[in-house]
C-alpha cells in the first residue's frame, strides 16, 4: 500500500511528455488477437491496465516481447485459449474487449463481469446486443460472460445508447464476419477512431469511425502490423488543470490539439491562456479563475473523465459554477473529499453547484477512483500545506509516472508506504 504526500502551494512550471491513450490501448491490445500474427504496438503507456492486458494476452497463449518501455511485440499466432481468468479480467473494466476479439477470431470467448472504478452500473447489454445480431449466443454464469457462435454474419445494429465500449467491442467482433455490418448511433471518441485505424492497418475494412455510423465489410483474415497509439487526451487535460489551478505555466508535448478542443474551450472560459502548436500545447493562468457551466456528454462534448478535475478547478472560481454529469451516476462520490478541504459544493442527483472559495486547505484524502484520484492530486497541489492521498493504486491505473512527472514540474510530491488499515501491531 502506498500513499502520496503532497506539499502544495507551488505553481507547476515546465515541460511534460504525454503518454499513449489508456482508452485506446486497452482495446488495441485485445485487437492483436484478430491478427493471428506479430504486431508491434508503440506508445503504450506503462500503467496497470496495460500491464494487465498484456498479462491476459500472455495467459491466452500470446508470445510477448518488450522492445522498449513503450513498445511491445505481440505474437498471437499460436493463441490456444478463449477464456480470460476471473482474477485478471476483474481488475479492469476494459477486459470485456477480449470478448469481441476472441469471438471474432475463434467464435467463442469468456470474460468476468467488468471491474475497474465504481462509477455506477456498467451494463453490457449493448455489447451483447451487437454480438447477438452478428449471430452469437451469450450466457452469464457465476459472474462470467460467455459468448459463442458457429458463424458470424454482418448485421445492421442500432445502439440504444451511445457507448464507447459497445462500439469498440462490436467493431472487434465484426471485422471478420461475413458481409457488411452497419453500426449506428456509435461513439465518436478519438480512441474509437484509433481502434479503427489499427484494425485497418491489420487489413480490416472499417469506414466512418469518428461519425455516428460505422460500416465494416468483413474480411477473411487479418495480418500483423506496426501501430502507434494516439496520445492520452485525459492525461493531457489533467496536467492542464494542474497548471491552471496552481497558476502555473506548463507545456505539453506529444498531444493532438484537435482532440483537446472540448477541454481547451472550458479552460479558456475559466480564464486560462492556451497556445496550440503542431504536437504541443502551452497553458498558463495569471488572472482569476472564472465560473463555468459544464455538462459531460459523448464526444465531441466535454468528456466525463475530465469532470472531477474541472470541478476541482472550479472550487476556486470567482463565482458560481454548475457541473452536470451526463454519463456516470456515481461520478460525484469524490465531492465529500473536496468539502473536507473547504470547498463549497452542493450535489443534487447528477448536478453539482459549486460556490468558489478563496483557497483550499490541506487534508487527508482518498482516491476513490482513477479520475477522482487525479483530481485529489490537483486539489492537494493547490492547497498551501501538506495533504496525504490514500488508495493511490486507482491513480496508477491511468497515469504513467505521475509522481515523477509532477516532480519535474516543480511539485513537492512523493510516494510513501501507507500502513494497512484495520491492522494493529501485536505486542
Amino acid at each position: 500500500m502506498e500513499k502520496f504526500v503532497i506539499h502544495g502551494g507551488k505553481p507547476l512550471q515546465g515541460d511534460v511528455m504525454i503518454g499513449g491513450a489508456k482508452n485506446a490501448a486497452v482495446a488495441i491490445l485485445p485487437a492483436t488477437i484478430l491478427a493471428a500474427d506479430k504486431c508491434i504496438i508503440e506508445n503504450l503507456p506503462c500503467i496497470s491496465d496495460v500491464m494487465a492486458s498484456l498479462q491476459i494476452l500472455s495467459e491466452l497463449g500470446a508470445n510477448i516481447r518488450m522492445v522498449s518501455k513503450s513498445t511491445y511485440e505481440i505474437d498471437t499466432t499460436h493463441l490456444d485459449c478463449t477464456e480470460v481468468s476471473n482474477e485478471l479480467s476483474r481488475q479492469m473494466r476494459a477486459s470485456y474487449y477480449f470478448l469481441g476479439a476472441l469471438l471474432g477470431r475463434f467464435g467463442a470467448g469468456q470474460v468476468a463481469m467488468p471491474g475497474g472504478c465504481n462509477l455506477g452500473p456498467r451494463p453490457i447489454d449493448q455489447h451483447l446486443k451487437a454480438f447477438t445480431a452478428l449471430g452469437a449466443e451469450d450466457s452469464v454464469e457465476y459472474g462470467m460472460i460467455r459468448v459463442k457462435a458457429d458463424h458470424l454474419t454482418g448485421a445492421h445494429i442500432f445502439f440504444d445508447t451511445v457507448s464507447v465500449g459497445a462500439t469498440m467491442n462490436a467493431m472487434l467482433a465484426a471485422v471478420m464476419a461475413d458481409g457488411l455490418t452497419i453500426l449506428e448511433n456509435v461513439a465518436r471518441e478519438p480512441h474509437v477512431v484509433d481502434l479503427a485505424n489499427c484494425l485497418n492497418m491489420m487489413g480490416a475494412d472499417v469506414h466512418g469511425a469518428g461519425t455516428d455510423v460505422i460500416k465494416i465489410r468483413g474480411v477473411k483474415q487479418l495480418h500483423g502490423c506496426s501501430y502507434s497509439i494516439i496520445p492520452d487526451q485525459i492525461e493531457a487535460g489533467s496536467y492542464m488543470v494542474g497548471a491552471a489551478i496552481t497558476g502555473g505555466d506548463v507545456t505539453l508535448h506529444n498531444v493532438i490539439p484537435k482532440h483537446m478542443e472540448p477541454i481547451t474551450a472550458k479552460l479558456r472560459a475559466a480564464g486560462c491562456e492556451v497556445t496550440e502548436y503542431d504536437d504541443a500545447m502551452r497553458i498558463t493562468r495569471t488572472g482569476p479563475i472564472h465560473p463555468v457551466k459544464i455538462k459531460t456528454m459523448p464526444h465531441p462534448g466535454f468528456p466525463t473523465d475530465m469532470q472531477p478535475l474541472m470541478t476541482v478547478l472550479l472550487t476556486l472560481a470567482d463565482g458560481t459554477s454548475i457541473v452536470t454529469e451526463g454519463i456516470w451516476e456515481n461520478r460525484f462520490r469524490y465531492v465529500d473529499e473536496l468539502i473536507r478541504m473547504g470547498a463549497n459544493i452542493q450535489v443534487d442527483g447528477q448536478v453539482a453547484v459549486i460556490e468558489g472559495v478563496k483557497k483550499l486547505y490541506p487534508a487527508p484524502l482518498r482516491a476513490l477512483d482513477l479520475r477522482a484520484g487525479a483530481a485529489m492530486v490537483m486539489a492537494a497541489l493547490a492547497a498551501d500545506g501538506v495533504s496525504e492521498i490514500d488508495e493511490t493504486a486507482h491513480i496508477e491505473r491511468g497515469y504513467e509516472n505521475i509522481v515523477e512527472k509532477l516532480q519535474a514540474l516543480g511539485a513537492d510530491i512523493r510516494r510513501v508506504e501507507a500502513p494497512v488499515r484495520g491492522l494493529t501491531r501485536a505486542i
